[in-house]
Formats: C-alpha cells, sequence, structure tokens
C-alpha cells in the first residue's frame, strides 16, 4: 500500500480549511485516511498551520510521499530539514542546533518580507542589517557543516 501525505479539503464553499492526512495513494481525495497529522488555513494572515511533527516524521520515516503542497509545508516548519538530519545520522544537540540556525534565517527572512511596506530609506537599511546577520548565520553553518564533514580543508597544500 503506497502512502502519500496529502492535504483533504473541508471548509464551506470558497472557505476552504485543509486537513493534513496520511492516505492511501488510491483513494479519493476527500475520503478514507489512515491519520490525521495537521491542519491548515489559507485564509488567516498570516496562513494558520499546524503539524504534529512526531507523527510527519513518522510516516516520512515509514516511506509515505508528500505531495508537493505538503512538501513545502512541511519544508516551513522545518520538518523536511529535521529528517534529512537525522538521516544523516548527526547526534540530537547537532540537530537542534542546526535547527535554531534555520528558525534564525526564517526569522530574518520574514523581516524582510515585513518591511516592504516601509518607506524606502528604512528599507535599505533594514535589508543591509539583514544581509550582515544573514552571512553571519551563514558562516556559522559553514564551520559547522565542515566540522561535520570530517574533511579539513584549511590545510590542504
Amino acid at each position: 500500500m503506497a502512502v502519500k501525505l496529502r492535504l483533504r479539503r473541508m471548509g464551506k464553499k470558497k472557505q476552504p480549511i485543509y486537513k493534513i492526512v496520511a492516505a492511501d495513494s488510491r483513494s479519493p481525495r476527500d475520503g478514507k485516511f489512515l491519520e490525521s497529522i495537521g491542519l491548515y488555513n489559507p485564509l488567516t494572515d498570516p496562513f494558520t498551520l499546524e503539524i504534529k511533527e512526531d507523527r510527519a516524521l513518522y510516516w516520512l520515516n515509514k516511506g509515505a510521499q508528500p505531495t508537493d503542497t505538503v512538501k513545502s509545508l512541511l519544508r516551513q516548519k522545518g520538518i523536511i530539514l529535521k529528517k534529512e538530519l537525522t538521516r544523516k545520522g548527526l547526534s540530537e544537540e547537532k540537530i537542534n542546533e542546526e535547527l535554531d540556525k534555520w528558525a534564525k534565517l526564517q526569522e530574518v527572512k520574514t523581516k524582510t518580507h515585513s518591511s516592504r511596506k516601509k518607506p524606502k530609506d528604512e528599507i535599505v537599511s533594514q535589508e543591509k542589517a539583514n544581509k550582515e546577520e544573514v552571512e553571519s548565520i551563514e558562516e556559522s553553518t559553514a564551520e559547522v557543516k565542515g566540522a561535520t564533514s570530517g574533511n579539513d580543508t584549511s590545510e590542504k597544500e
């Protein structure tokens, strides 16, 4: 049985609310499902996204294939990143450290998107500060990746 993580439409006409479900790929969109693992409401501003992280990871590890939309929602929550890091065999504290850095990057990105409504002078100064913050986070991420790969590239001659 092929399992998919997909959206199940609910709600009134022109007011959709979606459940994120694990379902047999042969069952219809709004039909029988195995388990509900989350809720997605695109109408709220910003959209509402609630996912049971442990159950999503369980189904992904069992081989469930997420649809494109569900995959992007899981990526926004950081669940796909966590799955990849555990697949690489990193320790729990390294995974938490990487997820913290990822969360900081997401925070900076949301600041940049929310600053688009400000006057241009404020936007330019805010974007410069955000770029510097992103560069510092990326540098520290590169150091961690270099340490986890076991290759020391700085002393090659």
